[in-house]
């Protein structure tokens, strides 16, 4: 597959302060991917430093294949952009807004554009001020959405917006990547990325920590397993099990904790007069909450 964004030993510091530490990423064309950590972890310095509105202090970065530094307005041409902080022209209505990016762009699709202002439900005609932050938010979207880029990067992109907007945003980037675009999306809401994205880099204090995809982060954290007999079991061949743990004994059931493949579990309870058999999959936030808790006063949402 291509490689739409690569960062290698990407770093910036901002003297004392820490901003983002050796930073490897590859993502590939046509892929959602979740950028996920705690607010002040790093997320908004790596994408300022992908769109070179900020330089690294040391490590490169390319998008497109080109160096972020050489020629940044020819990555721009190509991208989409929702900032996580969205602020514009008080004065202007939502359609002047709209139509201002649309013409810098040199021209997009109105039906698309109108399409995207009733699948997101908003009012176009307010003024910009007059605007809630859900509102907003959604003129963000439009402008970043309107022209159909190659790429979409996306900075905390659901912030204000209601369950229902929140599930059309949902389906427009899965519309998104059928038509293979690819979308860059920076969060600190763990189901978001869970709903969404295909592989997931978590970062934490300016390191990335982790990255696979969503599926296999899951398989980080054990699984709670609960076995009911028809008659009562010895448990001593279940706690013999690599990766069982917390294994307690009430009557003719079984309950414990499965780390890594369940697949040996389920074999030994078949050799056995089963009668029920219930696995609960861990949630992402359940494996990120276990693998590094939480961050000094940032709590993971």
């Amino acid at each position: 597959m291509t490689s739409i964004i690569q960062t290698e030993s990407l770093t910036k510091s901002y003297g004392v302060h820490r901003g983002i530490v050796e930073v490897d990423l590859d993502v590939q064309a046509g892929e959602i991917f979740g950028f996920l950590g705690p607010n002040g972890a790093g997320k908004t310095t790596t994408i300022r430093i992908l769109l070179d509105l900020i330089r690294p202090s040391s490590g490169r970065a390319s998008v497109f294949g080109i160096e972020t530094t050489a020629d940044p307005v020819a990555i721009h041409r190509r991208i989409g952009y929702l900032p996580g902080e969205f602020s514009l022209y008080d004065r202007l209505t939502g359609t002047e807004t709209i139509e201002y990016f649309s013409n810098l762009r040199g021209g997009v699709d109105r039906a698309y554009v109108a399409e995207l202002v009733e699948r997101l439900g908003l009012d176009p005609s307010r003024r910009f001020r007059e605007y809630s932050k859900g509102n907003k938010q959604k003129v963000g979207l439009i402008c970043a959405l309107q022209h159909k880029p190659e790429l979409l990067i996306l900075d905390e992109p659901t912030a204000g917006l209601d369950p229902l907007v929140q599930q059309v945003f949902n389906e427009l980037l899965f519309e998104a990547k059928a038509a293979g675009r690819t979308i860059f999306l920076s969060s600190h809401i763990i189901s978001e990325v869970e709903r969404t994205c295909d592989r997931v880099a978590i970062i934490r204090d300016g390191r990335i920590v982790r990255l696979d995809t969503v599926d296999a982060l899951r398989e980080l954290a054990a699984h709670e397993v609960e076995l009911r007999f028809a008659e009562p079991v010895d448990p001593a061949p279940y706690a013999a099990v690599a990766g069982v743990s917390n294994l307690v004994v009430e009557g003719r059931s079984l309950r414990m904790l499965v780390s890594g493949p369940i697949a040996p579990v389920v074999r030994l309870a078949a050799q056995g007069h089963l009668v029920d058999f219930v696995s609960r999959e861990p949630s992402l936030e359940e494996v990120f909450l276990a693998e590094y808790g939480t961050a000094a006063g940032q709590p993971i949402r």
